[in-house]
Protein backbone atom coordinates (compact mmCIF):
# COMPACT_ATOMS: atom_id res chain seq x y z
CA UNK A 1 0.00 0.00 0.00
CA UNK A 2 1.57 3.67 -0.65
CA UNK A 3 1.93 6.20 1.71
CA UNK A 4 -0.24 8.49 2.22
CA UNK A 5 0.90 12.09 2.93
CA UNK A 6 -2.31 14.70 3.36
CA UNK A 7 -0.89 17.32 0.96
CA UNK A 8 -4.44 19.47 1.22
CA UNK A 9 -4.28 19.67 4.59
CA UNK A 10 -0.17 20.71 5.17
CA UNK A 11 -0.86 23.25 2.24
CA UNK A 12 -3.40 25.08 3.97
CA UNK A 13 -2.00 24.98 7.21
CA UNK A 14 1.22 26.38 5.54
CA UNK A 15 -0.88 29.19 3.96
CA UNK A 16 -2.41 30.13 7.09
CA UNK A 17 0.99 30.70 8.42
CA UNK A 18 2.23 32.52 5.55
CA UNK A 19 -1.13 34.78 5.20
CA UNK A 20 -0.78 36.04 8.89
CA UNK A 21 3.64 36.80 8.37
CA UNK A 22 1.65 39.07 4.99
CA UNK A 23 4.02 42.15 6.16
CA UNK A 24 6.32 40.89 8.18
CA UNK A 25 9.97 41.97 6.74
CA UNK A 26 12.48 39.54 4.87
CA UNK A 27 12.80 36.02 5.29
CA UNK A 28 10.01 36.77 7.84
CA UNK A 29 7.12 37.02 5.71
CA UNK A 30 8.86 34.45 2.84
CA UNK A 31 10.34 31.34 4.58
CA UNK A 32 8.07 28.90 6.14
CA UNK A 33 9.91 27.84 9.38
CA UNK A 34 11.17 31.61 9.68
CA UNK A 35 7.86 33.04 9.55
CA UNK A 36 6.72 30.33 11.41
CA UNK A 37 8.51 31.47 14.16
CA UNK A 38 7.26 34.91 13.85
CA UNK A 39 3.68 33.99 13.74
CA UNK A 40 3.96 32.56 17.03
CA UNK A 41 5.59 34.88 18.76
CA UNK A 42 3.56 37.99 17.15
CA UNK A 43 0.50 35.07 18.23
CA UNK A 44 2.41 35.38 22.08
CA UNK A 45 2.58 39.28 22.01
CA UNK A 46 -0.51 40.13 21.20
CA UNK A 47 -2.55 37.96 23.59
CA UNK A 48 0.05 39.20 26.29
CA UNK A 49 -0.83 43.08 24.55
CA UNK A 50 -4.37 42.33 25.04
CA UNK A 51 -4.29 41.40 28.98
CA UNK A 52 -1.91 44.96 29.21
CA UNK A 53 -4.55 46.82 27.17
CA UNK A 54 -6.99 46.48 30.50
CA UNK A 55 -4.91 47.42 32.83
CA UNK A 56 -3.52 50.21 30.70
CA UNK A 57 -7.49 51.36 30.28
CA UNK A 58 -7.90 51.04 34.30
CA UNK A 59 -4.83 53.22 35.20
CA UNK A 60 -6.49 55.90 32.52
CA UNK A 61 -9.76 55.75 34.43
CA UNK A 62 -8.46 55.98 38.06
CA UNK A 63 -6.22 58.73 36.89
CA UNK A 64 -8.88 60.42 35.36
CA UNK A 65 -11.81 59.57 38.10
CA UNK A 66 -8.63 61.35 40.70
CA UNK A 67 -8.65 64.34 38.52
CA UNK A 68 -12.18 64.91 38.74
CA UNK A 69 -12.47 63.81 42.57
CA UNK A 70 -9.77 65.88 43.11
CA UNK A 71 -11.23 69.29 41.27
CA UNK A 72 -14.80 68.74 43.93
CA UNK A 73 -12.74 68.75 46.86
CA UNK A 74 -12.53 64.95 47.57
CA UNK A 75 -9.61 62.12 46.45
CA UNK A 76 -10.21 59.07 44.00
CA UNK A 77 -9.79 56.71 46.91
CA UNK A 78 -12.03 58.74 49.37
CA UNK A 79 -14.92 58.70 46.14
CA UNK A 80 -14.55 55.10 45.51
CA UNK A 81 -15.42 54.32 49.30
CA UNK A 82 -18.32 56.43 49.74
CA UNK A 83 -19.63 54.84 46.43
CA UNK A 84 -19.23 51.56 47.56
CA UNK A 85 -20.75 52.73 51.00
CA UNK A 86 -23.65 53.95 49.43
CA UNK A 87 -24.25 51.25 46.69
CA UNK A 88 -24.13 53.21 43.81
CA UNK A 89 -22.42 50.63 41.37
CA UNK A 90 -21.36 52.88 39.16
CA UNK A 91 -17.61 50.98 37.23
CA UNK A 92 -14.69 53.33 36.49
CA UNK A 93 -14.59 53.64 32.99
CA UNK A 94 -18.94 55.46 33.09
CA UNK A 95 -16.92 57.74 36.04
CA UNK A 96 -14.22 58.46 34.10
CA UNK A 97 -16.47 59.39 30.84
CA UNK A 98 -18.92 61.52 33.58
CA UNK A 99 -15.32 63.28 34.81
CA UNK A 100 -13.92 63.84 31.75
CA UNK A 101 -16.98 64.68 29.30
CA UNK A 102 -19.78 65.79 31.98
CA UNK A 103 -18.13 67.49 35.04
CA UNK A 104 -21.28 68.71 36.30
CA UNK A 105 -23.15 65.62 36.51
CA UNK A 106 -19.76 63.91 38.41
CA UNK A 107 -20.16 66.80 40.40
CA UNK A 108 -23.62 66.16 41.34
CA UNK A 109 -22.54 62.23 41.80
CA UNK A 110 -19.22 63.21 43.96
CA UNK A 111 -21.83 65.51 46.34
CA UNK A 112 -24.46 62.73 46.39
CA UNK A 113 -22.29 60.52 48.15
CA UNK A 114 -20.40 62.99 50.23
CA UNK A 115 -23.08 64.36 51.70
CA UNK A 116 -24.50 60.93 53.04
CA UNK A 117 -21.31 60.16 55.03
Amino acid sequence: MPRSVNSVASRRRRKKIMKMAKGYWGARSKVYTVAKNAVEKGLQYAYTGRKLKKRAFRRLWIARINAGARANGTTYSRLIHNLSQNGVELNRKVLADLAMNNPETFKSVVDSVTSKS
